[in-house]
């Protein structure tokens, strides 16, 4: 055990380190949500403070927008952890690592909480950012719960990626993937509205996708300031997401990860 969380801390500490020796990533992942709420979020500015009341149960849509567009921000760091593990299988890193005693379910692992953590530097920035738009920031506890969430469904959503590009080393399938899944998953969430005038097929995928789930989590924690009204239900679903996926990443990644 102690072995593995050394090889563990050693591939994860690699991911972080890559990161950070490349400053046009981390720019870049900082930037994108920025300009999405800055302005997608101000195309309702002037819209009537009774239709944001009525329709997005708040007279600031940035407030609605700002945990949406963090959550679908997941759904790209995803595609990046895929790429990643290609990136490492053609340089030879991969076959170096498995001729080791380490096993591939820590290669998993490291791949996964490491690009999670980079999904999550960018949301410091973005809060500074909204703050700035008139966005009232939750208290410690909500902002951490909130922060939670957003690993969980990072985690969960890296481990798919990880999952179907698992014993591929052709870089087209995630990028093909992304293209395929990123964008319905986004415009069927509740990540830039409310599900409720979602025709009857796109209410069935928006229940289902734990974007919906991080997004309104996310949200009731914004509009209230703390967790003291929101509906757990999200969290635990995000929570039991993240598990199952991690956990089926890791049984996967011991038969399939291969060096090809």
């Amino acid at each position: 055990m102690i072995r593995a969380i050394n090889q563990f801390i050693g591939l994860y500490i690699r991911e972080i380190m890559n990161t950070f020796r490349n400053p046009a990533v981390i720019i870049l992942s900082i930037v994108q949500p920025l300009l999405w709420i800055v302005f997608f979020g101000s195309s309702f500015a002037y819209a009537p403070v009774s239709f944001l009341t009525d329709f997005f149960q708040t007279d600031n849509y940035v407030a609605f927008l700002l945990s949406g567009q963090l959550a679908t921000s997941m759904l790209f760091v995803g595609m990046f952890s895929s790429l990643s593990l290609i990136q490492d299988k053609k340089s030879g890193y991969v076959r170096r690592i498995m001729t080791s005693p380490t096993r591939n379910y820590i290669i998993f692992l490291s791949k996964v909480f490491g690009a999670s953590t980079r999904g999550m530097l960018q949301v410091p920035i973005v809060f500074i950012g909204v703050m700035i738009l008139g966005v009232q920031i939750p208290d410690a506890i909500g902002l951490m719960m909130f922060l939670f969430s957003l690993l969980l469904l990072s985690l969960g959503l890296s481990s798919i990626y990880l999952l179907l590009t698992m014993s591929s080393s052709d870089w087209q399938i995630p990028t093909l993937i992304s293209n395929f899944i990123n964008l319905p998953l986004m415009f069927a969430s509740t990540a830039l509205f409310p599900n409720d005038n979602f025709p009857p097929w796109m209410q069935i995928i928006s229940n289902l996708n734990p974007v919906s789930y991080s997004s309104t989590f996310g949200r009731e924690i914004i509009f209230a300031g703390n967790i003291t009204e929101v509906n757990w239900i999200y969290f635990y679903y995000l929570l039991i997401f993240a598990g199952f996926m991690l956990l089926v990443g890791i049984i996967v990644a011991n038969k399939t990860l291969n060096i090809d």
